[in-house]
């Protein structure tokens, strides 16, 4: 286990710094580092363990900057699109549906960059379907980030927002995902064990991002986010064509 954790720890400081700056991206980050040491469903239980963990404390220190509005109908679309998504998942093949995926979140990118920021309206329609097609991602892939993602980089949202909702929202996503993986009996003492050692260095990854957007102009901050995005994409794309025939 301190072998493990030896790993386990840095990955997910290094993980929580790209957290803090842009609100998303850490699960994209530490489940590739901490599977140097541990199975990849393994890394994938600790990463949700521990935004779940963190998850309430984010509720209530970013209370004042989350849009709670637009995250109730986001949450709502996105319980309403995974069983869905999880009924397609037996009836597609998760490869071909990764890069179909990252084929639609690439379409989005270029719409995003092509056009202003203010291409949304934030409003309840906008907002549900946005939901569903995160749960949808989520139960075909796992990937319920990109489209909610996307969505508030489309809007005029300012990046303090932006960064505050999203990070409460993969809590939310997270908190969905436990039970399932716990029902598949991928959750244990360990994963348990683990996260908890690693919670100090995802608390103080997140601040030290912080600090670094802190420093982003909006503009900046943009740009920052829409390359994760980008890269989120093509590391599906790459995961679908590995797993191809």
């Amino acid at each position: 286990m301190s072998g493990t954790l030896l790993i386990v720890v840095p990955a997910v400081f290094a993980a929580a710094v790209l957290r803090g700056i842009t609100g998303f991206g850490f699960a994209l980050a530490a489940v590739p580092l901490m599977s140097l040491a541990v199975p990849p469903a393994q890394a994938v239980a600790v990463a949700l363990l521990l935004q779940s963990f963190v998850g309430l404390r984010d509720v209530v220190a970013l209370r004042a900057d989350t849009d709670h509005r637009t995250l109730a109908f986001l949450s709502l679309g996105a319980v309403l699109g995974t069983m869905p998504g999880i009924w397609l998942l037996d009836r597609l093949s998760p490869d071909v549906m990764r890069i179909v995926i990252a084929g639609v979140v690439m379409l989005g990118l270029a719409v995003l960059i092509g056009r202003p920021q203010g291409l949304l309206r934030p409003g309840r329609g906008s907002a549900v379907g946005a939901g569903l097609v995160a749960g949808l991602f989520s139960g075909l892939a796992a990937m319920p980030g990109p489209p909610a993602i996307a969505y508030f980089l489309g809007t005029a949202a300012p990046a303090k927002r932006v960064r505050a909702s999203l990070m409460v929202f993969f809590f939310f996503t997270s908190l969905m995902a436990l039970p399932g993986l716990a029902l598949a009996g991928q959750l244990h003492r360990d994963q348990v064990i683990a996260a908890l050692v690693a919670l100090p260095a995802l608390i103080v990854g997140t601040w030290a991002g912080g600090r670094v957007f802190a420093r982003l102009s909006e503009g900046n901050y943009r740009r920052a986010a829409i390359g994760l995005l980008a890269i989120t994409a093509g590391i599906s794309a790459l995961r679908g064509l590995n797993g191809l025939p």
